[in-house]
């Protein structure tokens, strides 16, 4: 199974979203850089066993959530900044590299989450 890697830095929160409703922590961990910075809201997940580690816990919640209202990457180079502004108002802030191949991946995450319906 070829696991679709983001050609845009804001392919990135589309894909998370997608993958959380799938439960797919390997697709989940593969937006990272292994050595990404991921905000968990009590602290950090650093590298790509934490970051897994913090997926594989936050989905045995049940959690499903939907895609807000993406602003335009601001690109500089090979560094993206992403944002997305949540129903409810929280906004999510992510720092994005291009990789080798032309692809991009997180490399600090600080997310927000809403759950459907909230």
């Amino acid at each position: 199974m070829t696991i679709e890697r983001a050609s845009d830095p804001n392919d990135l929160s589309r894909l998370l979203i997608e993958r959380i409703n799938a439960r797919d922590v390997d697709g989940l961990a593969a937006l990272y850089e292994d050595d990404a910075v991921l905000d968990t809201g009590d602290g950090h997940a650093i590298g790509s066993a934490d970051i897994r580690e913090f997926w594989t816990n936050l989905l045995t919640t049940g959690i499903t959530v939907t895609l807000g209202l993406q602003a335009d990457a601001i690109i500089n180079g090979d560094i993206a900044l992403t944002s997305t502004r949540l129903p409810g108002g929280p906004i999510t802030v992510e720092v994005a590299r291009r990789q080798r191949d032309g692809t991009w991946k997180w490399a600090i995450d600080q997310p927000a989450l809403v759950r459907e319906g909230q």
